[in-house]
């Protein structure tokens, strides 16, 4: 009787133990399938939540649903493409995980604009019954600002994390007083076409905004995509870029221009979103061990899609509007910005 209660003991430590190097095998495998194929399991994900997002609690109104949620979908692309590539390329620019352009004090600036707007014209003027020349204005003095921004920063000799952030900060605060300033001096009804600028909408859209946005990032694929063996090079440095043959003034000045363009483009089109690219890089460094732009640029634009497109589903179809999404995604930013901050911190302590 105790060998068999014995041998039942062994063969069921034996059935575990193999149970748990199977799982153990299974784990492995999933890590190093997405480890390999990061870019197929993304694109995946992102037709699952498109179609998600297009045919939930539909109830066979497609002839609405297509026209209504087809434009609302594509936006959410336009937006992740636009936030997730120029957040990527900036931070290949300045070889630092952690800095955004949004960082640098660009959704203030938006603001900014939107306030002076409504102080000099009012909430019904010439641009809000016109939101393509708007919309163009808008882009324009965005692109302006932040190549002077740029040009600022990147022409000093001593050029570092402290540097940017305090130049961020310093611009941030500032756009922010002015426009807290116009605020005291506008109607309340002014003021609430301002505050309601303040945030990303995901709702409303412009559908000749929509094109136009189309259109611009369209062609700014096309340049990045020729660039992107050339931004490889450029991760090695300035020194060893040079030694390559790459021309790093100019490639730098194309880079900054495409960031701006892109930056503006999302800002202008549903509103200033902080930290969904810090958010949307932080996953794809995670998630890529390759440094290739060639893999880094899509893998970076389906994460973005995913979260919005994911997002706006959950918050639409599941808790019917009862959330902002722009509102989550600044929060997790945010912890992960901080996250960030806190490894880099620790080795230098150590």
């Amino acid at each position: 009787m105790l060998n068999s209660t014995i041998k039942s003991l062994k063969s069921s430590t034996t059935a575990s133990q193999k149970s748990e190097g199977v799982t153990a095998t299974r784990r492995k495998n999933l890590t190093a399938t997405v480890a390999t194929k990061p870019v197929w399991i993304a694109l995946a994900v992102l037709l699952i939540s498109a179609l998600l997002f297009m045919g939930l609690n539909a109830h066979g109104n497609w002839d609405f649903i297509l026209a209504f949620r087809g434009k609302k979908l594509l936006a959410l692309l336009i937006v992740g493409y636009s936030i997730g590539v120029s957040t990527l390329l900036f931070q290949s620019l300045t070889h630092n995980p952690i800095l955004t352009p949004a960082l640098l004090g660009f959704d203030a600036l938006y603001v900014l604009i939107q306030s002076l707007l409504v102080y000099f014209l009012g909430a019904s003027n010439l641009f809000s019954q016109q939101p393509l020349l708007k919309f163009t204005i808008e882009i324009g003095l965005m692109v302006v600002a932040s190549l002077l921004l740029f040009r600022f920063l990147f022409t000093r000799s001593s050029q570092n994390l402290s540097r940017l952030i305090l130049a961020g900060i310093i611009f941030g605060v500032l756009f922010r007083s002015l426009s807290s300033l116009i605020a005291r001096l506008i109607s309340p009804e002014d003021f609430i076409t301002v505050q309601a600028a303040s945030f990303a909408q995901f709702n409303t859209i412009n559908p000749t905004m929509m094109w136009t946005s189309l259109a611009i990032c369209v062609v700014s694929a096309v340049f990045i995509w020729r660039w992107r063996h050339q931004v490889d090079v450029l991760m090695l440095g300035k020194a060893h870029a040079l030694n390559l043959g790459v021309d790093y003034q100019a490639l730098t000045r194309k880079l900054l221009i495409v960031i701006a363009v892109l930056v503006a483009t999302a800002t202008a089109f549903v509103g200033p979103v902080i930290f969904l690219g810090l958010l949307v890089c932080a996953l794809t460094n995670r998630m890529s061990k390759a440094m290739y732009h060639s893999e880094r640029l899509v893998l970076v634009s389906l994460i973005a899609m995913i979260c919005l497109v994911l997002g706006q589903t959950f918050f639409e179809q599941v808790l019917g509007m009862a959330g902002v999404l722009s509102v989550v995604i600044e929060l997790l930013g945010g912890v992960v910005f901080i996250m960030l901050i806190l490894s880099q911190y620790r080795p230098q302590k150590a």
